[in-house]
């Protein structure tokens, strides 16, 4: 399927084919404060499935383990459209919310749950994560346990 997420005044784009491999909540603090929100809503695609329209400009940051994570958004409005990281250089993640489609694919993974706001209710059967990725091997997925 073809989707398209775009930024707030439409500038740049990311268009999509196929679905999402997953689609992720993170909870970490350098996500809330990137996106305003209590946490980033992201689709993974293989980068193969990804075009990228309009100009960006990007905001690098370290990540977990020691790897860096670079954020690409749109300079006239400043939404955060698309990221990639050293991770995996195969995948890149959409902001879910930029291809405004409430019948979008609900999230499967929530990470960094440790700093999930208490009344963020998620959807039943999302693998819960500790920490990152990394962590969701080991990850609870009981609701009382955070």
């Amino acid at each position: 399927m073809d989707r398209i997420a775009q930024c707030h005044c439409g500038s740049l784009r990311a268009k999509t084919s196929g679905d999402p491999l997953t689609v992720t909540l993170c909870h970490c603090r350098d996500c809330q404060r990137r996106t305003g929100a209590v946490a980033s809503s992201g689709a993974i695609f293989a980068k193969a499935e990804v075009t990228v329209e309009g100009e960006w400009k990007v905001f690098e940051r370290d990540a977990a383990e020691g790897r860096r994570v670079r954020f690409h958004f749109c300079p006239n409005c400043g939404t955060s459209l698309y990221w990639e990281g050293d991770f995996n250089a195969d995948l890149c993640g959409i902001a879910v919310g930029a291809f405004a489609d409430p019948t979008f694919p609900p999230p499967l993974l929530s990470v960094y749950e440790q700093s999930r706001h208490e009344w963020v209710q998620l959807p039943d059967g999302v693998k819960r994560a500790p920490r990152g990725l990394v962590s969701s091997a080991t990850a609870d997925n009981e609701p009382g346990d955070r």
